[in-house]
């Protein structure tokens, strides 16, 4: 569904992403994983089209991505970014019905429906502006957002982030029931054990490069990985 071939992006003179090779399928959770400063932030922006590219190539469901941001998301690439980004002042169900702005118009209700059965919580605070709510609350209002645009691919930028340890549980938790609903998925994490448990493979980006990737399991298991980033 998704590939990516020696990409590389990056920031005037600086380049972040120095020949990025990565593939997703259809109906896989991908994790991309690393630390801080590594690129996955990057990769995100370039994939949504508010970053261009410098070198490589993109092809998304076997065309070329498109470069305009809007474009993509009518192709069926959404992305919930790091941070929520919510409109905090908008109430709950406005925030989610622009998430239907440029693709699931069509079935906007009916997609509001499932989002508040997915999540129940935002259902009993429907008319609250998103800014009052947890930070949990609102990682959920994000994917709700997201969901409401039919996504074929989604982008997860760091969804257990600043949650409680139980909402890192139901965070995972839900992400696995969507992808075995059909959605294909790519979690952009710096949460290493519990993404290795989730996904079906795993890149490991170190300074704008892959520096290690295959089958979570076996990502799981290689030493390298275990000393740099579990420090086992």
């Amino acid at each position: 569904m998704l590939e990516i071939k020696a990409l590389k992006a990056g920031y005037g003179a600086v380049e972040v992403l120095r020949g990025i090779d990565l593939h997703v399928k259809a109906g896989e959770i991908v994790a991309v994983l690393g630390a801080n400063g590594v690129g996955k932030t990057t990769l995100n922006m370039v994939l949504s089209g508010m970053l261009k590219v410098n070198a490589g190539s993109i092809d998304f469901k076997g065309a070329a991505l498109p470069k305009n941001s809007e474009h993509i998301v009518k192709a069926g690439l959404i992305h919930v970014p790091e941070g929520r980004k919510i409109f905090p002042n908008l109430a709950v169900h406005e925030n989610l019905e622009l998430g239907a702005y440029l693709r699931g118009q069509a079935n906007k209700q009916r997609n509001l429906e499932r989002i508040y059965d997915l999540f129940p919580r935002l259902r009993e605070r429907i008319n609250q502006k998103a800014g009052t709510l947890s930070g949990g609350e609102q990682q959920m209002l994000a994917i709700g957002r997201g969901m409401m645009a039919e996504p074929d691919f989604l982008i997860l930028d760091e969804p257990s982030l600043g949650l409680s340890p139980l909402l890192v549980e139901e965070m995972f938790a839900l992400i696995q029931r969507l992808n075995q609903e059909g959605l294909t998925i790519m979690l952009v994490e710096q949460n290493v054990v519990q993404s290795l448990e989730l996904a079906h493979r795993a890149y490991i980006i170190e300074n704008g490069r892959v520096a290690l990737s295959g089958d979570a399991e076996s990502v799981a298991m290689d030493p390298e990985l275990r000393r740099t980033y579990l420090g086992l």
